[in-house]
């Protein structure tokens, strides 16, 4: 355990403690959904820091003090997080969220975030969505949904929203104060993608809802979009 809280790692420091062997977080028992999860949440950003200090009206302290005093410090510090580490989170999440297989099997990342930010620390929803003519909904990511494109053989990330945004007809009702993606994905027999690209700067311009744009024709504000 590392009580003492530690800066996520940037730059050189990242690089220096997360790369190599016995790096990251021990996988164990179906854990990689979680892992994966909260590698990418608080490894190297802060933008998440809230949930592990924060007292929000329903907040669970215990969950909060194991997922920042056994999980996010000893990753930050180290670079390494032990299989027990998460396994003592699994276990108070089947206790809180009733569901007695968090412990052993496999999981969609967007069940666990829900489980641990709505339910658990009670935290407000993060993204503020739309539909053409739909009611506003509110959620704590966005899994990304598309056909198989031809000509994505390797996409970036900016790709890959800007695509499944336009195929739902999604729009963002407000500039969200953190953007948690889900790649596509399809189990062990078939990727949609052997790669993609991370995007280090996400353009959500044409993503917002009634956001003045640019004309691309003659460059004045726009007044149509065309999809």
């Amino acid at each position: 355990q590392a009580p003492d809280s530690f800066p996520p790692l940037r730059n050189e420091a990242a690089v220096r403690v997360l790369r190599g062997r016995m790096k990251g977080i021990q996988g164990h028992c179906n854990s990689c959904y979680m892992d994966a999860a909260l590698f990418s949440l608080f490894s190297c950003t802060s933008a998440l820091d809230s949930m592990l200090f924060k007292p929000f009206p329903l907040c669970d302290r215990n969950v909060q003090s194991i997922l920042r005093d056994e999980i996010v410090n000893p990753l930050r510090k180290t670079g390494f997080v032990r299989a027990r580490s998460v396994m003592h989170l699994r276990e108070q999440l089947t206790e809180k969220g009733q569901c007695s297989s968090f412990t052993n099997a496999e999981k969609d990342p967007e069940e666990f975030l829900n489980l641990i930010m709505h339910q658990i620390l009670g935290i407000e929803p993060l993204l503020k969505l739309q539909s053409e003519g739909q009611k506003e909904q509110d959620c704590y990511c966005y899994q990304i949904f598309m056909d198989k494109q031809e000509d994505l053989v390797v996409p970036d990330v900016q790709q890959l929203v800007e695509h499944s945004f336009l195929s739902s007809d999604l729009k963002l009702v407000e500039i969200p104060s953190c953007f948690i993606i889900q790649m596509p994905r399809f189990g062990k027999e078939y990727k949609m993608f052997s790669k993609i690209i991370p995007s280090l700067e996400l353009d959500i311009t044409d993503l917002l809802l009634d956001s003045p744009r640019e004309c691309c024709v003659c460059g004045d504000v726009a007044t149509l979009e065309c999809s």
